[in-house]
C-alpha cells in the first residue's frame, strides 16, 4: 500500500491529524530497522502508518482490536491487520487481553514486521523519538512481565538497526 492510500484510510476511519503525524513518525523510525533483506519494508511501512487506525474510534487499549477490525472491513491485507492488532507495548497474551476486557486472543507480535512496528511505536511519544529507558520509566505501572517483554522486544529488534 502506498502512503497516500494509508493516510486516506486513517482519515476515513476518523483519525485526527495528530494521530496521522504520530503514525508517520512511527513509520519513519520503523523503516530504520528495515535495511535487512529479511524485512518486508513495504509491509513495515503500511503497518506502521496504519497501526493506530483504531484511534479514530477509541484512544484506550481497545484501539488495537478496533483497528484490526477496521482494516479488515476496509479490505486491508491480513498481514497489515495483524500488525495493527499486535502493536500494543510488546503485545498482549490471550489471558492479558481477557483480563483487560478485550477479545481473548494472542496479540503478541510474531513476525519480524509486527515486532518492528510494535518496537518503533514504543519509542515514539507523539512525534518525538524517546529512549528505551524513557519508555520503561513511562511503563513503570505495567506488570513486570509486560515490562520484561518490552525489553526483550527491544533487544531483538535493535539488532536490525
Amino acid at each position: 500500500m502506498r502512503e497516500e492510500d494509508c493516510i486516506r484510510l486513517l482519515r476515513r476511519a476518523g483519525c485526527s491529524e495528530g494521530v496521522i503525524a504520530h503514525c508517520r513518525a512511527v513509520r519513519d523510525l520503523a523503516l530504520t530497522y528495515g535495511s535487512d533483506p529479511l524485512v518486508d519494508r513495504d509491509l513495515v511501512e503500511a503497518g506502521a502508518l496504519l497501526h493506530d487506525i483504531g484511534r479514530g474510534v477509541t484512544h484506550d487499549l481497545r484501539h488495537a482490536e478496533a483497528g484490526g477490525a477496521i482494516c479488515r472491513s476496509f479490505g486491508v491485507d491480513e498481514a497489515i491487520a495483524a500488525i495493527v492488532e499486535r502493536h500494543i507495548g510488546a503485545g498482549l497474551t490471550a489471558d492479558e487481553c481477557s483480563l483487560l476486557g478485550l477479545v481473548p486472543r494472542d496479540c503478541v507480535p510474531r513476525t519480524l514486521e509486527e515486532k518492528i512496528v510494535a518496537h518503533a511505536d514504543n519509542l515514539v511519544k507523539g512525534t518525538r523519538v524517546i529512549t528505551l529507558e524513557e519508555r520503561l520509566q513511562r511503563s513503570i505501572a505495567l506488570p513486570r512481565r509486560q515490562r520484561e517483554r518490552i525489553c526483550r522486544l527491544a533487544q531483538e529488534v535493535e539488532l536490525f538497526r
